[in-house]
């Protein structure tokens, strides 16, 4: 009886002890809110990455490169069959090993209108060197008088050449064609009817025969003249990423000229669509075309600078001339000393963006070649280079 009355105190006891607390799992609200606004920065960035290096830089010194190597890769464009073969001629052509002539030469090609007005002073530079140079002539408006042996005979196949059209690159185009016939030529120089040598024939030889890249003009251009050229219609091939700006006067190496005669792809987007009037703006297919065809295709293997030299120190719509009394030995020693490359973007920031001009690494004088001279200046240059090294590097 003891013990049964004593299991029912006890049982009564325990009825009326409390019982265990629930464990809450409410968590600080400031957590919660910390960790979703990490995440809608984290989809952001990978929606919207930073489109300046100012901040990237807020989260690491090593920029926008921390971010991007741990997000997810972006699934790449599928290549049209267009693409895939002209991605692989490129590729062979630049891979093909390097055949050097027993003699190779340089081919010297003339875009003119017509006659060429310094046909005298390039008779002057070619003299005694023959068997090193070719020289071919685009004449695109009427049949032009030679004075020189080493021009006589030596006209391509020309069309119409109207400025700011595709017609320019055709012209520069066929010229390359033309050249290529021979193996010798090695080296491809677009000179104009204005253009001068502002160096003897030997300097300029060893210098384009033993260079190891293509001196194409090409920088980015941000501004209306540059960027605001592009259209859409370029993609998916070309993206304005991509797009470039550069001046048309170029020299380039045999594996380069080959790609450009045999680019068809590339060269179609700038036919039907960049040329005055589209979309309510002027693109020039010559300052486009090459700079953005090897920004895309070989940007290692240009230097981004032309060796011939144009003044727009002036911002008109066209260089700087010169005259008979323009014409010094002061004026072509300057030319011939500047070693820095200078470009201008042509937005609000007028950028101006320099680098050095380097030959095989080496930093070294720029230009070959100048332009834009007046006809009644050849006297002038004639007795200046009556010898070449007085103003050679």
């Amino acid at each position: 009886m003891k013990t049964g009355q004593k299991w029912q105190l006890d049982m009564g006891d325990m009825k009326i002890l409390p019982g265990p607390r629930p464990r809450t799992t409410k968590r600080p609200l400031w957590i919660i809110i910390l960790v979703s606004m990490v995440s809608v920065f984290l989809i952001c960035a990978y929606i919207y990455p930073p489109s300046g290096t100012a901040a990237c830089y807020i989260f690491s010194s090593k920029g926008c490169k921390v971010i991007t190597d741990w997000l997810p890769p972006v699934p790449a464009r599928e290549y049209s069959d267009a693409e895939i073969a002209s991605r692989i001629v490129i590729r062979e052509i630049l891979n093909t090993p390097f055949v050097t002539a027993n003699t190779p030469k340089i081919a010297f090609l003339f875009l003119t209108p017509g006659s060429l007005p310094f046909e005298k002073l390039w008779d002057k530079f070619f003299h005694g060197h023959e068997g090193k140079f070719s020289v071919y002539v685009h004449a695109s408006k009427e049949k032009p008088v030679h004075v020189s042996r080493y021009f006589a005979g030596r006209e391509t196949h020309s069309n119409e050449v109207i400025w700011g059209k595709i017609s320019m690159v055709d012209a520069e185009r066929r010229l390359l064609a033309n050249a290529l016939h021979d193996p010798d030529n090695q080296h491809f120089v677009l000179l104009s009817d204005s253009c001068v040598p502002l160096h003897n024939f030997d300097y300029i030889y060893q210098y384009l025969i033993n260079t190891n890249i293509s001196y194409v003009d090409c920088f980015n251009d941000p501004g209306p003249h540059g960027n605001g050229r592009y259209s859409e219609h370029m993609l998916p091939e070309i993206e304005m990423k991509d797009f470039r700006k550069g001046a048309q006067w170029f020299s380039m190496k045999r594996q380069h000229a080959l790609i450009v005669v045999a680019d068809n792809l590339y060269y179609s987007k700038f036919r039907d669509y960049c040329k005055p009037g589209v979309e309510g703006h002027n693109c020039i297919a010559d300052e486009h075309y090459l700079p953005t065809f090897f920004h895309m295709t070989d940007p290692g293997g240009i230097a981004n600078w032309s060796i011939t030299h144009v003044d727009w120190s002036e911002r008109k719509w066209h260089p700087k001339s010169y005259g008979a009394q323009d014409v010094t030995y002061e004026l072509l020693q300057n030319i011939t000393s500047i070693d820095v490359s200078v470009h201008v973007t042509s937005d609000e920031r007028k950028e101006v963006q320099r680098w050095p001009c380097l030959w095989n690494g080496v930093q070294r004088p720029c230009y070959l070649f100048a332009r834009k001279f007046y006809p009644e200046a050849l006297n002038n240059l004639l007795n200046l280079f009556s010898n070449y090294s007085s103003i050679s590097a």
